[in-house]
């Protein structure tokens, strides 16, 4: 044998598919809950907020790319996408420039500084919210509906009212921009399922560990109207469907994400009920984020053959 052979990094199996185009079908599915956000919080001109902050986003990324003399990475969508995410994560009454703090806390200190796309440890989105939530609590926890401030649904749900259900799946109650309809969450959801951008397996254990979790802890057994009220409430369709499927900070096993999404799940229902907040997915998936590394060496197939495991 004369030939030579040359042996290239991985990956060695590649798909046309690129990062551009998963995340132009991010944006897309996030459309139905961005656009009824928008007009449910017309009053609040939550337009603004959502497009100062996705612009906020990318020019952030272009100016530090600019400066750092690396390639331009803005038409990837990826900054569109995680402009778009805390957009959505943030109550319509928000002031501009707090959006825009937060956009490029989430791509310059989370994004960029540890490599850019891939490199990110946790999802930028969701640490530029608590970032934001730790400095601006009361700007953050000020929510508004038809002109009416008050508690969102989950925080009265936790201090033992009663609540509309049918209203927090249509999402006409106050939250965030698009956290309140899970008709609308859910109609991007499947369409990122039908274009196989993400599959079951994360959300799925992480919505079954919630509701065994509250069902175990919540004092209500299997009441179906409080499990709905907290599957409805809050951050969590959002969360489960949107950003804890992010490619780069959840595991690549299967097994590792059924336990990532189990850790998920766990830590909500843990806050939720016990901690002082009503809330709890944001920094539930941002604790399972940084607990992936260990997840995955748990999880990651043994080698066989000379040279595996001893």
């Amino acid at each position: 044998m004369n030939e030579n052979y040359k042996v290239s990094a991985s990956p060695h199996i590649r798909d046309r598919i690129k990062s551009s185009n998963i995340m132009l079908m991010v944006v897309i599915a996030l459309l139905p809950a961005t656009i009824f956000g928008i007009w449910n919080f017309r009053h609040e001109n939550a337009w603004i907020l959502v497009v100062v902050t996705t612009a906020s986003a990318v020019l952030a990324e272009y100016i530090y790319e600019k400066l750092m003399h690396k390639p331009i990475t803005i038409n990837d969508f990826s900054a569109v996408v995680t402009g778009l995410l805390l957009a959505l994560n943030l109550p319509p009454t928000l002031p501009w420039w707090m959006g825009v703090l937060g956009a490029v806390f989430a791509i310059v200190v989370v994004k960029q500084l540890f490599g850019g796309l891939g490199q990110n440890f946790m999802n930028p989105a969701l640490a530029a919210r608590c970032f934001l939530l730790i400095s601006f609590t009361s700007d953050m926890t000020y929510f508004v509906y038809d002109g009416v401030t008050g508690a969102t649904p989950l925080a009265e749900l936790k201090a033992g009212e009663a609540v509309n259900t049918m209203d927090m799946l249509i999402g006409n109650i106050r939250g965030t921009i698009g956290e309140t309809s899970v008709v609308a969450i859910m109609i991007g959801a499947m369409f990122l399922l039908l274009m196989g951008v993400i599959d079951l397996t994360i959300p799925a254990s992480y919505l079954i560990s919630f509701v065994v979790f509250i069902t175990i802890f919540g004092g209500h057994g299997l009441d179906a109207q409080y499990i709905t009220a907290h599957l409805c409430g809050g951050g969590l369709m959002l969360g489960a469907w949107f950003m804890a499927t992010d490619y780069v900070t959840s595991p690549i096993t299967t097994k590792g994400r059924i336990v990532y999404g189990v850790c998920i799940g766990l830590l909500t229902g843990l806050f939720r009920l016990f901690g002082g907040s009503a809330e709890g997915v944001s920094y539930a998936i941002i604790i399972s984020n940084l607990l992936v590394p260990l997840i995955e060496k748990v999880t990651l197939p043994k080698p066989f053959g000379k040279g595996g495991e001893k």
